[in-house]
C-alpha cells in the first residue's frame, strides 16, 4: 500500500506486511506515544480492525491485535487508558471515508488470528531505567537491578539489600499502572513460583508506585523490555564490576541502617553484616 494517514498523535504508514505507527511529540501527545516513538506492527501481529465513531466529531480507526503477540500490551494487561492505546488513532469526522478505504484495504491483507505464543511486536529497547517511590529501577537488557530509596524503601527491603535478577532466573513480570490503586512493578521469579506472594512493599523482588513515581510511559515500557527478554531467555553476558558508590550515599544508608536498628527493625547480627556491605562498596 505504502500509503500515509494522519491523525491526532500519530501517523500510520501501510506497508504490504506492516503498520508503521509514529508518534508525533507535543505537550498534549500521551506521554506514552511520546516514550514510544515509533513502532512497526506486522500484520501477522493483527487479527482485526475497527472504525467507529470517537468523541466531538472524531472516528477511531483501531488495531486488534493478536492475544501475545505485543510484548507491550500483554504487560498492560487491559489497564491502558483509551486516550493511551497505541493501537487507535483518532481522525476528524471528515476523514471517515478514507479511514473506511484504509480499513478495507488492510483487512484484505490480514491472514491471521487467535493468540500466539511468542512475540511478534519488538519490544522497547534496553538500557531503560525509571524511579519507583521506594528505589530505582534498571534493565539493561541481561539483568533487572533495583537500587533501595533510604526514603522510601520498607525495612524489609533494606535488609535484603539492592537487588539483581538476570532474567534467565524470572518467569514474568506483573505490572499495576501506578494510575490505579497500589501500583507497582513484581518480578516474578522460577524459584518462587510455588511461594505465597507477599505485599509489593514487602518484597525485594518489586517496586512500589505512587506519587509520581513509576509512572505509565517510564514503567510499562520498562516492563515490556523485560517480558520480553524473559520470554527469550537468551544468554547472559558478563556483568562489569559495579563501580565504587558515592561516600556519601553510603554514609546516608548507613545512618538509614542505624536507625532501623535503634528502632528494633534490624538484628545486631542484621546491622553488623549490612554495614560491612555498605563500607565494602568504598
Amino acid at each position: 500500500m505504502g500509503d500515509v494517514l494522519a491523525g491526532f498523535h500519530a501517523v500510520w504508514e501501510f506497508e504490504s506486511d506492516s503498520v508503521l505507527i509514529r508518534y508525533e511529540r507535543g505537550i498534549r501527545t500521551p506521554k506514552l506515544f511520546q516514550a514510544l516513538g515509533e513502532r512497526r506492527i506486522p500484520l501477522s501481529a493483527v487479527e482485526g480492525l475497527t472504525l467507529s465513531p470517537g468523541r466531538r466529531g472524531t472516528v477511531v480507526l483501531r488495531l486488534l491485535p493478536r492475544v501475545g503477540a505485543d510484548p507491550l500490551m500483554e504487560a498492560a494487561a487491559g489497564q491502558l487508558k483509551e486516550g493511551s492505546d497505541p493501537y487507535r488513532l483518532v481522525l476528524p469526522a471528515e476523514r471517515e471515508t478514507l479511514a473506511e478505504y484504509y480499513a478495507d484495504e488492510l483487512k484484505g491483507l490480514l491472514t491471521e488470528s487467535g493468540s500466539t505464543d511468542r512475540h511478534l511486536v519488538a519490544p522497547p529497547g534496553a538500557p531503560l531505567s525509571f524511579k519507583a517511590y521506594d528505589g530505582k529501577a534498571s534493565f539493561d537488557g541481561t539483568a533487572v537491578q533495583f537500587r533501595w530509596s533510604w526514603t522510601g524503601a520498607s525495612s524489609a527491603k533494606w535488609k535484603a539489600g539492592d537487588q539483581r535478577f538476570p532474567v534467565t532466573e524470572l518467569s514474568g513480570v506483573e505490572w499495576r499502572s501506578p494510575e490505579a490503586f497500589e501500583g507497582h512493578l513484581r518480578l516474578v521469579r522460577r524459584s518462587a513460583d510455588a511461594m505465597p506472594a507477599v505485599q509489593p512493599d514487602q518484597d525485594p523482588a518489586a517496586v512500589v508506585f505512587g506519587l509520581g513515581y513509576g509512572p505509565v510511559h517510564e514503567s510499562l515500557p520498562f516492563a515490556a523490555a523485560v517480558l520480553a527478554a524473559v520470554r527469550t531467555r537468551g544468554p547472559v553476558p558478563v556483568v562489569p564490576a559495579p563501580s565504587r558508590r558515592d561516600p556519601a550515599d553510603i554514609a546516608e544508608r548507613i545512618r538509614h541502617l542505624g536507625e532501623l536498628h535503634q528502632a528494633g527493625l534490624v538484628t545486631d547480627e542484621e546491622f553488623s553484616s549490612k554495614k560491612a556491605e555498605l563500607l565494602a562498596e568504598l
